[in-house]
């Protein structure tokens, strides 16, 4: 007997589209959720962010929207408005990542649906939240990146600022409304009743700086864990590694054993912690000169006989291919709609609920006739 998947009999009325809500409606999908995904007759943006050879199937898009099916709608109509307000009837969950005010304009508030079922669960994912002087301006990743700190952050305050080219803050957004949205659902297995859920960039990026932010907040002082003296990048002959001195007793003997060189410590620029954050750029310059007199797999050989922790510096590519990525299950395949799908898989493993490609990423469309005769028929069976 198949074991039934953690989020089956949940519906979800997915509005979301590019990143942040697609992230988290495509996990409520992985595991068992009814994702109904509502575009208009353009699509979801992702579908054209790159031109591809699939069109509206390509890579981006398709990422971000497996196991969901789309339905395309026309929401200027009042009967396609009007299939929103019936579907939501049947639905535990409305999903939307647009600016604030969007959804009330059409009719689809948390106010307008909770009174049609009081059981919904309402989640909201915006730039910067629901209220304030920001609410209405619009939300991407790469400005609360800005917005947060984040790209002010730097390991050395001579490095110019810059933009982080994987998309910290879309994804992790994403991930605390699917957490929003789970915590709702138990909670309304106590109370029957439903509940709005708020997420933004801004939050989920100030969140992600929770150590640094208490450190500020309680002590008047920055932490700066890439800044820190015995930790870095260092270049080697063939590529580039990075090694973390700490949780150790004496990191910096063990670094100048793994170096063979005479122990650091003796030199009176480096004798104590705050010696070695004074003196840092020296010390590091003696750590660059002899990580480039040989390869990464030397260094990284010598660094872990130490103990130490270390890590040479991958490629996406090199890190898709390796062994590790493989037995960890996080290459997903299976079929598609016009071409075989390899995505990213879940990065949660569940013995009784594996992710598979129950749907593949659907076409625009795809679903509509489909999901308005299902809803025609519950209709009629009411």
């Amino acid at each position: 007997m198949t074991t039934p998947l953690p989020l089956e009999g949940i519906r979800v009325i997915d509005f979301t589209q590019v990143m942040m809500g697609p992230v988290a409606t495509q996990m409520l999908a992985d595991y068992g959720a009814d994702v109904i995904k509502i575009e208009r007759p353009q699509g979801d943006l992702s579908r054209t962010s790159f031109p591809d050879p699939a069109g509206l199937l390509g890579p981006v898009f398709c990422s971000l929207n497996r196991n969901k099916r789309s339905v395309v709608l026309d929401l200027r109509k009042e009967e396609e408005r009007q299939f929103v307000l019936d579907l939501a009837r049947t639905a535990d969950v409305v999903v939307n990542n647009f600016r604030a005010g969007v959804m009330e304009r059409l009719g689809f508030g948390w106010e307008d649906l909770s009174k049609i079922n009081p059981r919904i669960i309402y989640a909201v994912g915006t730039g910067y939240g629901l209220e304030g002087p920001y609410a209405h301006k619009g939300g991407q990743d790469v400005l609360a990146q800005a917005m947060s700190g984040v790209m002010h952050r730097r390991s050395n305050e001579d490095q110019p600022l810059y933009v982080h080219a994987t998309t910290f803050a879309d994804y992790s957004a994403g991930m605390h409304l699917v957490q929003g949205i789970l915590l709702a659902i138990l909670q309304r297995q106590k109370t029957g009743r439903g509940q709005r859920i708020a997420v933004s960039l801004l939050d989920s990026m100030l969140a992600a700086q929770t150590q640094e932010g208490a450190a500020h907040l309680m002590r008047g002082k920055e932490i700066n864990w890439g800044a820190m003296p015995l930790s870095g990048v260092f270049p080697t002959s063939d590529g580039a590694l990075v090694m973390v001195g700490a949780f150790k007793t004496d990191p910096l003997g063990s670094i100048s054993r793994a170096l063979s060189i005479e122990h650091l410590g003796k030199d009176p620029r480096f004798t104590d912690f705050d010696a070695q954050v004074r003196n840092k750029p020296a010390l590091q310059a003696i750590f660059r000169e002899r990580f480039a007199s040989d390869t990464t797999a030397h260094w990284i050989a010598r660094l872990e006989a130490e103990d130490l922790l270390c890590a040479p510096v991958r490629s996406l590519a090199e890190a898709l291919e390796d062994e590790q990525a493989v037995i960890n299950q996080m290459i997903l395949e299976g079929p598609g709609e016009i071409e075989p799908m390899r995505l990213v898989g879940s990065p949660i493993k569940m013995t009784d609920a594996p992710v598979t490609l129950r749907i593949p990423p659907p076409k625009l469309g795809r679903h509509t006739d489909e999901v308005k005769a299902e809803l025609t028929k519950s209709l009629a069976a009411e």
